[in-house]
């Protein structure tokens, strides 16, 4: 594993023509990519040397992958494929993580599982990802899981539904948002652009390319241009104060996307 502090810096973005194909972003968001590059391949390599074989593929997925990383906002997300896995293992790999890099470490998540896609923690709609969206860091096999059906796909967002509501009511109900939850709040605000690409589509796609879609295919009374709004206030690593006044919208948003839920 490398030394702490190294991924402070500003490291070329090089190893992958998939990565190099996104648009060019904000210079302090590149920075930041530029780092979380640089973190998750010596960690992957580090993982690759220990474990020889029995690691088949370490992949980035999420806004690392497919576009749109923003250093305020967006989490590193990691997809591990093993020949067989196991939850020991997979906590001293996690240690590697905080040991490499602790402030890179609490924004990364990790999904992993074995080569039958049959244990572990990858959900639904991260091996969709994984399948249409992954980069390579480390592959010695590619191995591919059955792609979900819609069906699955939709019942995987029937699940977080409700947790979503429930976050939306939240905000929708508070008198001031504090700095720790900023991140929540514009998350809970872009998630009908998520939701009804997902929905309609069985697929996963960018933030960008979510609210793109969403804009010819809102259901009635979802408010598309508050959507829009707090994509640019991601696209900006603004404050998502400046959108704490539109919250009581949060509750018909929630309406409008039941209605989808409830139509199908």
């Amino acid at each position: 594993m490398v030394a702490r502090g190294r991924y402070d810096k500003l490291m070329p973005d090089t190893f992958s023509s998939a990565i190099l194909r996104q648009p060019t972003p904000d210079p302090s968001d590149a920075a930041a990519r530029a780092a979380a590059l640089v973190f998750t391949r010596d960690i992957a390599a580090g993982w690759a040397a220990r474990y020889g074989a029995g690691v088949l593929g370490v992949y980035l997925i999420g806004s690392l992958a497919h576009g749109g990383f923003s250093r305020r906002y967006s989490d590193i997300d990691l997809a591990l494929v093993m020949d067989s896995a196991d939850a020991a293992t997979v906590d001293t790999m996690r240690a590697d993580l905080d040991a490499s890099s602790p402030e890179l470490a609490a924004k990364t998540s990790l999904f992993w599982t074995d080569r039958a896609f049959s244990t572990g923690r990858f959900p639904a709609l991260d091996r969709i990802d994984y399948l249409d969206h992954a980069v390579a860091l480390i592959e010695r096999e590619h191995v591919a899981p059955a792609r979900p059906l819609l069906e699955e796909v939709r019942g995987a967002l029937r699940g977080a539904f409700a947790d979503w509501g429930a976050l939306a009511g939240h905000f929708a109900g508070l008198d001031t948002l504090t700095p720790t939850d900023g991140k929540r709040y514009l998350r809970t605000l872009l998630y009908p652009a998520r939701f009804v690409f997902s929905w309609t589509t069985g697929g996963v796609a960018s933030n960008d390319d979510a609210v793109a879609f969403l804009s010819d295919r809102a259901p009635p009374g979802l408010d598309v241009a508050l959507v829009a709004r707090a994509l640019d206030c991601r696209h900006a690593a603004a404050d998502p104060g400046t959108l704490f006044a539109e919250r009581a919208t949060l509750r018909r948003q929630v309406e409008a996307c039941e209605r989808v839920l409830a139509a199908a």
